[in-house]
């Protein structure tokens, strides 16, 4: 059958379905991924280095005009203050308006990544590649993927690599105003363009291909198709340093592309207070414009724009990170004790990383060391030194490593995904 990825502009996106799209592929099935383009995040040449096919949808993209439109509208009103000592949880996610939250979401946010030139070429392309199943990106396309599917007849599956926020958004706004929908209201002009209807699973998928680890949170009433996520992070070479051993512990920091793109996150200078004096070697994966606020960068840290931490957390005893999906993932499968500071970019850390954070912590592999406006680098050190000196930290993140390669891979799963589509596909 033909399978149509579509994900939003960043190679993180891409990165997290490459596994399953060359899984169906080596299964048989023809694959395509569609994307915007971004000068500096995504090309299709990025995506022909995975060994997928691309096809550009929209206008080239320029990600952080993107983002910056969507944070500049992101109401932060409804988020919980901030307490010194109190850690974020997932179930706090704008409890006290979350029919404002998820209005945001639908009115500036998903056009915003979806715009109605992203999805007329998407319809498009699906008019005429005529695909059996359209995989789309849940975390900010649920206007793109679900109706271009809908307007080619293909069943559809949203794949979630972060937490099922939408949804927890969603049924919260309807607990609290039964007689609104925005997520309707805000599809429905869309779907008149095409002469489509409205239903329920439109923007949630005919089904949810979840890769976020089992012990984080998720929505009640849900089912999902879990499905382990595998760590890939593109294809870069490794430096022959990161295969060198180690004089002493490694300790890795790395707060993520997002973070170097838009400026966000724990401030370097923090982070590298934390680790000055530890005996400990630091790889530090932080680029020249964070390093720009740091008077010098200690004699124990090496700072890289970029290493492959899939190939460099084998040898590392703690990482210290962002709490995205990709990461954690990495972090994971080498069983490296983890402790992560959640970003500050608008609502984003309500996406993966509360969840991650929680999770972690409360299975005694890390920790959730708090909030990025609270961070010093005393607080960091002393969650760091505690890491470092308990041998259980290592011991459980050994067992969650078990846990992870017990759920299903992407080769496990595509005979589901096959049963799926044949039961959906309407024609």
């Amino acid at each position: 059958m033909r399978v149509l990825f579509v994900i939003s502009p960043a190679k993180t996106h891409l990165y997290s379905v490459t596994p399953l799209a060359w899984a169906m592929r080596t299964a048989g099935h023809e694959v395509r991924v569609a994307s915007q383009v971004e000068p500096t995040l995504l090309s299709l040449d990025d995506i022909a280095a995975t060994g997928l096919h691309g096809v550009s949808i929209g206008p080239p993209a320029s990600l952080p005009t993107i983002v910056d439109d969507a944070i500049s509208k992101w109401d932060m009103s409804n988020a919980p203050p901030y307490v010194p000592g109190q850690q974020s949880v997932q179930e706090d996610y704008a409890k006290d308006d979350p029919l404002a939250e998820l209005t945001m979401l639908v009115e500036h946010a998903y056009p915003t990544f979806g715009p109605d030139s992203v999805i007329d070429d998407f319809v498009r392309l699906t008019r005429s590649w005529k695909p059996d199943l359209v995989v789309w990106d849940g975390t900010v396309l649920p206007y793109v993927g679900p109706i271009g599917a809908l307007a080619c007849g293909a069943a559809h599956a949203r794949i979630m690599f972060g937490t099922d926020a939408f949804v927890q958004l969603r049924d919260a706004a309807r607990r609290q105003r039964p007689d609104l929908d925005p997520v309707r209201d805000g599809m429905g002009p869309v779907l008149d363009r095409y002469g489509l209807d409205y239903t329920d699973d439109l923007p949630v998928g005919q089904w949810t291909i979840n890769s976020m680890p089992p012990w984080t949170w998720r929505p009640a009433g849900m089912s999902y198709l879990d499905m382990r996520p595998i760590a890939f992070n593109g294809p870069h070479p490794v430096p022959e340093w990161v295969y060198e051993p180690a004089p002493r512990r490694r300790v890795c920091i790395s707060l993520g592309t997002s973070a170097q793109l838009t400026g966000s996150g724990a401030s370097a200078a923090d982070l590298l207070e934390a680790v000055a004096d530890l005996d400990v070697d630091v790889i530090a994966t932080l680029d020249r414009n964070q390093l720009a606020g740091v008077a010098a960068v200690p004699d124990n840290v090496h700072a890289v724009d970029f290493v492959p931490l899939t190939a460099l957390l084998g040898s590392c005893a703690a990482i210290v990170h962002h709490g995205g999906s990709g990461t954690v993932t990495s972090a994971l499968e080498n069983a490296v004790p983890q402790l992560i500071v959640p970003s500050d970019l608008g609502g984003q850390k309500w996406w993966a990383p509360v969840a991650h954070a929680n999770g972690i912590e409360a299975r005694g592999a890390g920790h959730y060391v708090c909030d990025t406006p609270q961070l010093t680098g005393a607080i960091l050190r002393d969650h760091l030194v505690k890491v470092l000196q308990d041998p259980s930290y290592a011991e459980n993140a050994a067992e969650l490593r078990t846990e992870l390669f017990s759920v299903p891979s992407p080769n496990d799963v595509v005979p589901e995904i096959v049963r799926l589509t044949e039961e959906y596909r309407p024609r």
